[in-house]
């Protein structure tokens, strides 16, 4: 019997993996003209770092995380989401302590147990951003900004920026109790997790995708009447800084994203092509979460996308490949030596070269060059050999003539730099 991957931990294939890696090689371009450099941290961390992070009643802990225990009995967990990783990295390693700011972005897999659906599944892949150490209206303008060109540099389409402010210390703790008087009128009318937590993480239930839970909060308190002096302020520079960017954003006052974490600026860029998980980038500010974790009192702000469902709303039009400078065709044992030295020369100096390795007949790697949709053909046969030439096929133009292999790599060099 054949083995198969796990369910909702998927391969990417070839044909796919080019719409990876053009995603991934845009945000590195548009990250680094912001100033962000890449850091890398472990797929699997200590489960306390993510209780302590994420909120132990948040469905990731409760329900989502993949735990178990090493040999030496330590609780460890793939990650689930990469901001608390990053700052553990960020605290460990003092980075504060070489620049009072740092703008970091990762890029990797992420693991949760739940029901794989459409763009959404067990083992998934981010990319996310932090900015470390400003706590000015300004950063989380710039951060949207960048987020949302991001967006228009790779063409997504049908995608729209919604923001919403949280609060502080100072000022959630009122909202949410008086949320929580709100839903303990309303208890019959919600789904059993907002039952068994309206008291002690009721934002929750804000965010429910349960319709009956949807509509016994449609009339709940809203948290930007809640917002001390503080927070509404910051909250109205930042739209201020937007608007004055030209970012087109809407206010949800409904937002309240699942990780308990965040303060003030949180933010989605969703989409009505998914579904009912809408949401294709998420983030907001973590002001408290450094200190929460043991480094010293730094404010944050991040984001971070799925690339599962960037690459399914890029739709179902593959990139083309690229394609082949060069295929050497070859006839006889010493012309296939030498066809595949030069292949080899050719690929040391970056040419991107093809040839077949199994003696086939010529009108057979003809057909090779063909489906590879190369640009060029070089015919090298045992004669040819003994006068150091060669044919060289320009397939577009149907156009075809000898060379000699001493001049070839200087010749294919200088076209591909002219093109």
């Amino acid at each position: 019997m054949s083995i198969t991957g796990i369910k909702g931990m998927n391969d990417i294939l070839p044909g796919d993996i080019e719409t990876w890696q053009y995603l991934e090689a845009q945000a590195r371009k548009i990250f680094g003209a912001f100033g962000y450099r890449e850091i890398r941290v472990p797929v699997v961390e200590k489960t306390e770092l993510f209780c302590r992070s994420i909120g132990e009643t948040t469905d990731i802990v409760e329900k989502e995380m993949y735990t178990f225990s090493d040999k030496g009995g330590t609780s460890m967990t793939l990650r689930p989401e990469g901001t608390a990783p990053v700052m553990r990295s960020f605290i460990q390693h003092k980075l504060y302590a070489q620049d009072p700011v740092s703008k970091l972005y990762y890029i990797g897999p992420m693991f949760r147990h739940e029901r794989p659906q459409k763009g959404r599944y067990r083992q998934f892949h981010q990319i996310g951003a932090e900015v470390i150490g400003i706590d000015d209206p300004k950063i989380d303008a710039q951060v949207l900004a960048m987020l949302s060109h991001y967006f228009e540099s790779v063409a997504i389409p049908d995608v729209s920026l919604q923001i919403n402010s949280l609060g502080c210390p100072e000022c959630r703790p009122g909202y949410r109790q008086a949320l929580s008087d709100f839903l303990e009128t309303r208890q019959d009318l919600l789904c059993a997790d907002c039952q068994r937590r309206y008291t002690t993480n009721p934002l929750r239930a804000l965010d429910c995708k349960v319709p009956g839970c949807k509509e016994a909060t449609s009339e709940a308190p809203d948290m930007l009447a809640h917002l001390c002096s503080g927070c509404d302020d910051h909250f109205s520079q930042v739209k201020a800084y937007l608007d004055n960017l030209e970012v087109v954003y809407t206010v949800n006052p409904r937002m309240v994203r699942g990780l308990d974490y965040y303060t003030k600026t949180t933010f989605e860029m969703v989409t009505n092509s998914l579904g009912s998980q809408n949401a294709v980038a998420a983030g907001g500010r973590y002001d408290g979460l450094i200190s929460d974790l043991g480094g010293p009192a730094l404010p944050g702000i991040g984001f971070a996308m799925g690339l599962e469902r960037l690459a399914l709303m890029l739709g179902e039009e593959e990139l083309v490949p690229p394609r082949p400078e060069l295929f050497i065709a070859t006839l006889g044992i010493a012309a296939t030596k030498a066809g595949f030295n030069l292949l080899t020369r050719l690929q040391r100096q970056g040419i991107l070269a093809e040839m077949e390795y199994t003696g086939k007949s010529l009108k057979a790697q003809l057909r090779r060059a063909d489906k590879l949709n190369t640009r060029r053909v070089l015919i090298l046969g045992e004669d040819e050999l003994a006068r150091g030439t060669a044919q060289l096929r320009y397939m577009d133009e149907s156009h075809q003539e000898e060379v000699t292999l001493e001049s070839i790599e200087a010749r294919l060099l200088k076209e591909i730099h002219d093109a």
